[in-house]
C-alpha cells in the first residue's frame, strides 16, 4: 500500500472507532486527495481546533472557496460542532477527517463527484 493509502486507511479508522461512523471510502479517499500534501506533514495533517485563525481558514479556503458556501455565522457552528463531535480532549483531528464531516455535515458530497 502506498502511503495516502495508509493514512486514508488511517483516518477510515479513526472515523468509525472515536466517532463510530461508517465512512463512505470513496468520498473519504478523495477528500484526503483534495487535502493535497498536508496529509503528509505532521503539523499540517491535524487541526489546531483551539487557534482561531486555523478555524477561520478552514471556513475561507474550504467551507466557502471548496464547497461553494455562502459566507455566514452557520459555517463556523458547524466547525465548532463537528471539533466537538471529534472530541475536545482529542489532541489529533485529523485535517481530512474534519473535512469529510464537514462535506458530510452540509450534503456537499456532490463536490467530489
Amino acid at each position: 500500500m502506498s502511503k495516502r493509502d495508509d493514512l486514508i486507511a488511517k483516518y477510515a479508522a479513526d472515523l468509525k472507532d472515536k466517532l463510530g461512523i461508517t465512512p463512505d471510502m470513496e468520498l473519504l479517499t478523495k477528500v484526503v486527495i483534495g487535502c493535497g500534501p498536508s496529509i503528509y506533514d505532521a503539523d499540517a495533517e491535524t487541526v489546531a481546533a483551539s487557534d482561531k485563525s486555523e478555524l477561520e481558514r478552514i471556513k475561507t479556503n474550504y467551507l466557502v472557496k471548496k464547497l461553494g458556501l455562502p459566507d455566514g455565522p452557520e459555517l463556523m457552528a458547524a466547525i465548532q460542532d463537528v471539533v466537538a463531535q471529534y472530541g475536545s480532549a482529542n489532541r489529533h483531528k485529523y485535517r481530512a477527517v474534519v473535512y469529510y464531516l464537514l462535506c458530510t455535515h452540509f450534503k456537499k458530497q456532490a463536490v467530489y463527484a
